[in-house]
């Protein structure tokens, strides 16, 4: 991806903080969780290693191929498990996105090594468009309904923390608006 450098360290910081906060998910006790959390966690990681900075390792074409492979059979198992359940949907914009970009990078002309635009604007546009969407409607998520008292029942460990896994999935689409706009 391209950027500026700082810019992109903290992206791959935060991806990684959130993939790192999905492999503690996967820990719940709730089976659905624990699959979202691994596919959130590969998203994170995912994301991570594809932002990291050019000048710092440019990957060969093979391996934006190999990561368009991964997210792309991860793409083919959300699309696999929105038969069942709709959220899933968001999983599967999610990985083509993902496969879209690593595609993109690796089928990017030599004169756009440092410098320019990579993959096809109208598509980027409404990825863009997409994610802009999901990140003001999950921002919303986060402002609390109601007031939580100290008498209230136990709050639930870790991987079953809503409100964190609310703000992972923030993260992941601020993260993706980010590589898609240096694309």
């Amino acid at each position: 991806m391209h950027g500026p450098l700082s810019a992109a360290w903290l992206l791959v910081a935060l991806c990684a903080a959130t993939g790192a906060y999905c492999l503690l998910r996967m820990r719940s006790g709730v089976e659905e969780q624990r699959r979202t959390a691994g596919g959130e966690a590969l998203m994170g990681f995912g994301m991570a290693l594809m932002a990291v900075p050019a000048a710092i390792l440019t990957p060969p074409p093979w391996a934006w191929l190999l990561y368009g492979t991964v997210f792309g059979a991860a793409a083919v198992r959300a699309l696999w498990a929105a038969r069942r359940e709709a959220h899933h949907l968001h999983h599967l914009v999610g990985t083509f996105a993902m496969t879209y970009m690593a595609v993109a990078m690796a089928v990017r002309p030599a004169t756009h090594e440092h410098h320019g635009t990579v993959g096809a604007p109208a598509l980027t546009g409404l990825l863009l468009l997409y994610f802009v969407g999901y990140v003001l409607w999950s921002g919303t998520r986060l402002v609390p309904a109601g007031t939580v008292t100290a008498s209230g029942p136990a709050l639930p460990g870790w991987g079953d923390r809503p409100e964190l896994a609310r703000a992972c999935r923030l993260s992941m689409g601020i993260g993706m608006l980010s590589m898609l706009l240096t694309m």
